[in-house]
């Protein structure tokens, strides 16, 4: 039987990439988005793939969300941990509030996705959960505290998880992409997009493709030897 993965943000960007190379995979794929309605349709559409609608930065929503994709597609396997906003600011302008809706989604809205189906996981002695975090968690960036401290928070709880899963046959790994070609990153202006591949040595971004291959080798079982490590996929702009 196909297990199943639950893959939030999986959509747009290197969520629906991951979303659908786990399902070219053969597993059976959930994926969550927050808002676009017209775009979530639109995803189902080509891929058929199911998607949920909530927000990682609600607990109750995410434990609501995930028992009903388990009562449609059975006990949740795999998890990515995707979704993920940014609001950013130089520290001096930064509001309390672009502080906190990053940190509920991008560091709370993880505990909110792993902690509903850890207590499955460690019953059935199986799991894999992948967190996307990201290099500028890994080297920090201008205007980006807020999103910087959770990315490297994200690390911390992909560490420590790690440990306390190990017996129970489920590992938690990361993955830390640099610039990908995704619609976002695309539509910043050229001469910005132009001093970003500059800071690149491989010259050139990622494809959203190249991070959805790093996670469905970490959700296989060839990677059950893998546990609390990260993946830098980033074209060598940092090294860790």
């Amino acid at each position: 039987m196909a297990r199943t993965a639950l893959v939030t943000g999986g959509t747009r960007g290197i969520g629906e990439a991951i979303s659908k190379a786990l399902k070219a995979a053969g597993y059976q794929v959930a994926a969550t988005y927050a808002g676009n309605d017209e775009k979530a349709a639109a995803f189902t559409e080509a891929t058929g793939i199911k998607t949920y609608k909530w927000n990682a930065a609600d607990y109750d929503a995410s434990k609501d969300g995930i028992a009903q994709v388990e009562a449609d597609l059975g006990p949740i396997d795999v998890v990515i941990a995707n979704a993920g906003i940014t609001r950013d600011a130089p520290f001096h302008k930064m509001t309390p509030e672009q502080w906190k809706e990053v940190v509920d989604t991008n560091l709370t809205g993880v505990f909110n996705t792993v902690h509903p189906v850890w207590p499955g996981m460690r019953e059935r002695g199986f799991g894999r959960v992948v967190v996307i975090s990201s290099v500028n968690g890994q080297k920090g960036q201008f205007a980006q505290a807020n999103y910087a401290a959770t990315k490297a928070g994200d690390l911390g709880f992909v560490r420590s998880l790690a440990q306390e899963g190990a017996a129970k046959g489920i590992t938690v790994n990361a993955v830390c992409p640099g610039y990908i070609a995704t619609e976002m990153v695309m539509a910043v202006p050229e001469k910005v997009r132009d001093a970003i591949v500059g800071m690149i040595p491989t010259g050139r971004l990622g494809e959203p493709e190249e991070i959805a291959r790093c996670v469905t080798f970490l959700a296989s079982d060839d990677a059950s030897f893998i546990n609390g490590s990260t993946i830098s996929a980033n074209g060598g702009q940092f090294f860790s």
